[in-house]
């Protein structure tokens, strides 16, 4: 493929990106990430990927692209906002991050990057791809730096200098060769550390890296085992993730209103009352959370959270 037309191909890309509904899209030319290999093997022997002992299988697959799918040489990365004000309306209820408000992000993306290679394949004839979100080993937070997205702040989130933090990452591997945007090398984080100082339980390293064991968002959602007890008065309400870090984060200043209906939260979850959360059956978890990121914890896990969050409700 020549230069102009990977140009024109690449430039199709991002069109075709914006109409399906995508925030930001950029491309990357696939490499072995050796770097953030690394990072990724110094974290986890430190213990801090806590009991999420498959972040220390299959290094090579997370790594370079081309275990993963063979014949990779360009992976272009999405950006699709899921900022909202329209919350819980209570303020004494267990709360959720924002980003489970609605349905669950993974299929629609990994569907709307499906599209996205379908419309490459009657472009390019030949083309292959795989898609993803947030379900494979895939580095995505390297590779949204690595397609000029924005740059990894010291809460370890990707911040775009235009919309902030609050955005869900695809990606899509390909075996044809694009026109490639520039890495994000600069750090407009500054001096700030917001994000660092008002983590409640003093989880976010000095490296842009994260203690899991102490991370709000890990302990309601990928441990399995009792939260440690002297986390629990720090966890205010959380019941489901943590948004602190991206909240007081000034880049956040400019996040502005989604217009993904699927994200929009329902009027039932929107309405749940602290009696309602605190008597959670089954039932009525299938009925307010069935098709959410929530849903993926299963109710015995999320009634374990209510519970252990139980007596700092009212709490702010």
């Amino acid at each position: 493929m020549t230069a102009s037309a990977g140009t024109r191909l690449s430039d199709l890309v991002k069109a075709k990106a914006s109409e399906l509904g995508f925030d930001l899209c950029g491309i990357a030319r696939v490499r072995h990430l050796t770097e953030a290999g690394n990072v990724l093997e110094k974290w986890c022997a430190s213990g801090m990927h806590d009991r999420m002992t498959y972040l220390t299988r299959d290094p090579e697959k997370r790594t370079n692209p081309e275990v993963l799918f063979p014949g990779a040489r360009s992976m272009i990365v999405t950006g699709l906002n899921y900022y909202t004000d329209m919350r819980q309306k209570h303020t004494d209820v267990p709360l959720v991050s924002i980003y489970a408000l609605g349905k669950d992000y993974h299929n629609l993306i990994t569907g709307k990057m499906e599209q996205l290679l379908e419309y490459l394949k009657v472009l390019a004839p030949g083309t292959e791809g795989k898609a993803f979100c947030d379900d494979a080993p895939v580095l995505e937070k390297t590779w949204a730096v690595e397609a000029g997205l924005g740059w990894r702040g010291k809460h370890s989130v990707v911040i775009n200098d235009m919309i902030g933090s609050f955005f869900f990452i695809g990606e899509l591997i390909l075996n044809i060769e694009l026109d490639y945007d520039n890495p994000v090398e600069e750090d407009k984080c500054g001096r700030c550390r917001a994000c660092i100082d008002h983590c409640p339980t003093h989880a976010i390293n000095d490296d842009r890296t994260i203690d899991a064991r102490r991370c709000i968002a890990n302990l309601t959602i990928g441990n399995r085992g009792a939260v440690p007890e002297e986390i629990i008065p720090l966890m205010g309400r959380k019941v489901y993730s943590c948004d602190i870090c991206q909240e007081v984060c000034p880049w956040n200043k400019k996040a502005r209103q989604h217009n993904v209906p699927e994200f929009m939260i329902s009027e039932e979850l929107a309405n749940m009352t602290k009696e309602e959360w605190l008597s959670l059956g089954k039932d009525k978890f299938d009925s307010v959370f069935k098709g959410t990121p929530i849903e993926r914890v299963k109710f015995d896990r999320f009634k374990r959270n209510i519970e252990v969050i139980s007596k700092n409700l009212g709490e702010t």
